[in-house]
């Protein structure tokens, strides 16, 4: 039997890499992982999540003074640079990095430092940065490298004013007006962030609505609230061209619209970092945006090596890519029955803030399910109005004649923290998985996680009329 250098080879220490790791590892088998940052938390820790909520945190924090009637009668609105704004997630980040580099160290996972090549199905070349390359090999490899900004090749990303959604994390000064082409969900979040840093904002979709998967109701409401902090929302637009120059950016549109700005963020879509991995050693192939196919068990065609993560594409989640890794990792030591990660809560960090579990009344009404509807407005509950965090709602789907919720969809404050309460219930077995929970359960009060007994109310006072 070939004797190999780890049970698990991991390539990525993002969240998905991470959680492979570090379950085989609990599981007593050794594992390694190859990074090709110079520290570990891959593209979450260091481009996207963590350095974009963080800085979210502090622009709300901004807003908050500017719009609170006790900080206006103690001083002006105040203005801080986008530089001062982002230096909040420089913090957090050492944080995040010291606490997953202890991980590694407690449960002795190796760490590789440099590029990952594939030599066969169970060996992989590391190109190191001082230019020498160490050969490593795993009985099982998973592939967890996760993804970066997609960008087209007529669009000149060295230029000064164009940025896409890791490097505008490097933007050292702060724009009068910034174009924001694609308005996805990291589109819609950085739009309501530079808009509450008081930046003039165009916000530019090519489609019908913002975040067509969203509720249409909460859509609609997310396209209102972007309007109402200034934002310009232009739907159903496509780029023709971008011409850049020392003074500014124009976008010009299929449309014949020209927009002019002092910078541009390009937010169109994600590739995942495989064109480096030489995947024909292996025989495999990725698709045009860079991802790979997998199995239920997250193996590719080729069963020894697994992909999670970004690089697979949906839902391209932190959350859902944790999960994916401890599922890779115990097919890997020989569980046959593992979780398949495909019924995840949306959580969309723009201000204010969106999530969602189950489904949408446009899918219940295709698919002809009967459905009722109860809503609790936040600036209706106490807690809502004592904070001023009182735009929003919370939204319940469910069965008219069983009560089963089919459907839970929150906008506003904390949204992505009161969606966990409906999710739990949504998972209960033996029909206790109705409305009727939040009739016999007493929340605390003044609570946001009131709103859910608000609008069970909301609905059962619907069918009775």
């Amino acid at each position: 039997m070939t004797a190999f250098d780890y049970d698990v080879l991991v390539i990525g220490s993002g969240p998905a890499g991470e959680s492979a790791a570090l379950n085989a590892a609990k599981h007593d088998k050794t594992a390694a992982v190859i990074e090709d940052r110079t520290q570990v938390g891959g593209g979450c820790t260091h481009k996207g999540t963590i350095p974009s909520k963080a800085l979210r945190h502090a622009v709300k924090q901004l807003m908050r003074f500017n719009t609170g009637k006790l900080f206006r009668e103690i001083g002006h609105s105040r203005q801080i640079p986008y530089p001062s704004a982002l230096s909040v997630a420089a913090g957090v980040i050492e944080k995040q990095v010291e606490m997953r580099s202890k991980f590694y160290a407690r449960n002795a996972i190796d760490v590789y430092r440099g590029g990952a090549r594939f030599v066969d199905e169970h060996t992989v070349a590391v190109a190191q940065p001082d230019g020498s390359v160490e050969t490593v090999s795993g009985q099982d490899v998973v592939i967890a490298t996760g993804s970066r900004p997609y960008q087209p090749d007529n669009v000149d990303f060295s230029h000064p004013r164009i940025y896409d959604s890791d490097t505008i994390l490097d933007l050292k000064h702060t724009p009068r007006k910034l174009i924001i082409y694609g308005a996805g969900v990291i589109g819609c979040e950085y739009a309501s962030i530079f808009s509450g840093l008081g930046i003039k904002v165009e916000l530019v979709n090519s489609f019908d609505y913002l975040l067509a998967f969203l509720d249409d109701e909460i859509s609609v409401a997310l396209d209102y609230h972007l309007r109402e902090l200034g934002v310009m929302v232009r739907h159903r637009e496509e780029y023709e061209r971008v011409e850049a120059t020392d003074d500014g950016v124009v976008l010009y549109l299929k449309s014949g619209k020209r927009l002019k700005s002092d910078a541009l963020l390009w937010c169109n879509g994600r590739t995942g970092n495989t064109d480096t991995l030489n995947l024909q050693a292996i025989g495999l192939k990725a698709d045009g945006r860079g991802q790979l196919k997998v199995n239920h068990h997250y193996q590719t065609s080729v069963p020894s090596v697994y992909a999670v993560g970004d690089v697979i594409g949906w839902p391209s989640l932190a959350s859902a890519a944790y999960d994916q890794g401890r599922s890779a990792a115990a097919v890997s030591r020989g569980k046959e029955t593992v979780r398949y990660v495909d019924d995840v809560p949306t959580g969309i960090y723009t201000i204010p803030e969106i999530s969602s579990v189950g489904r949408t009344e446009k899918e219940l009404t295709d698919a002809r399910v009967p459905f009722e509807v109860g809503r609790a407005l936040f600036k209706d509950t106490a807690r809502g109005q004592i904070s001023g965090e009182d735009v929003g709602m919370l939204k319940i789907l469910f069965n008219p004649d069983t009560l089963e919720i089919l459907g839970i969809h929150c906008f506003g404050a904390e949204a992505t923290e009161i969606i966990h309460i409906g999710q739990a219930i949504m998972k209960q077995d033996g029909g206790g998985n109705t409305l009727t929970y939040f009739i016999r359960t007493t929340f605390n009060y003044p609570t946001m996680a009131e709103a859910y007994r608000i609008a069970a109310l909301n609905g059962l006072n619907r069918l009775s009329h």
